[in-house]
């Protein structure tokens, strides 16, 4: 996916153009200073990314290691002692 940088003077200037790319070529960053502060994407690439955040619980659900048994025993052993 290519973008394009813009400074933030210039995206004001051509903000029709900026969005259009957007649209068409994939996210554009705006630059202020030279720090990248801002992407623009279409609506349709921010529902995909919304869409492709899973929480904790569900990560944990799809996990390869679901069902697997795991010994969760405690080492009941006396701690070492340790000269520092």
């Amino acid at each position: 996916m290519s973008h394009d940088t813009w400074q933030l003077q210039e995206a004001k200037n051509r903000f029709s153009e900026v969005i259009n790319k957007a649209l068409g070529e994939g996210p554009q960053i705006v630059t202020r200073h030279g720090e990248e502060i801002v992407v623009i994407l279409s609506k349709a690439e921010y529902k995909r990314l919304l869409k492709s955040r899973t929480g904790l619980l569900d990560f944990f659900r799809r996990s390869p290691l679901v069902g697997i048994e795991l010994d969760l025993k405690r080492d009941q052993s006396l701690p070492r002692d340790i000269d520092l």
